[in-house]
């Protein structure tokens, strides 16, 4: 079994690993070029999703949704929370290359600190109907937090 494989195994059986960054296994390499399998599990929506430097997006949770996130180019500054803590969490800076996991009932946010595309991942249908009855808003990262982590980006 891959490590790759062993931690989606855990997310299948809902035992959601604390650790947030997913191994990925080896890239397989030839004169073609490098195939890397990303994910080895079932699931049900994947979106590719363009973001603009100093933006937002989430600040929310899921009722029964997780997600992986694969981030291809730019950096995200990713935050979780527990549900209803009031406190503004040192978020975990990620680079490309790297995956990322969000279980249900996990408070988070994403801001992105240089222009990204990324990838999700996600056990429930994500049209939009289904998506929005899911999740539960909230407003924790606002553009005053996010200013002051882009100045700090920038000084990095």
């Amino acid at each position: 079994m891959t490590r790759n494989q062993g931690y989606a195994d855990k997310v299948a059986s809902q035992y959601y690993p604390t650790e947030r960054i997913v191994p990925l296994d080896d890239f397989f390499t030839d004169s073609r070029g490098e195939i890397q399998n990303l994910l080895l599990t079932p699931i049900t929506s994947v979106a590719r999703i363009t973001s603009k430097r100093g933006t937002v997006r989430a600040n929310h949770y899921h009722l029964t949704d997780w997600h992986y996130a694969f981030l291809e180019s730019g950096e995200i500054y990713y935050f979780e929370r527990p549900v209803g803590d009031q406190s503004i969490p040192n978020p975990v800076k990620i680079k490309p290359g790297v995956m990322f996991f969000t279980p249900p009932n996990v408070e988070h946010a994403m801001l992105f600190a240089r222009d990204t595309v990324f990838f999700t991942f996600a056990r429930n249908i994500r049209s939009h109907e289904s998506h929005e009855s899911d999740l539960v808003r909230v407003s924790f990262i606002t553009d005053e937090v996010a200013s002051r982590f882009l100045l700090t980006s920038e000084t990095d």
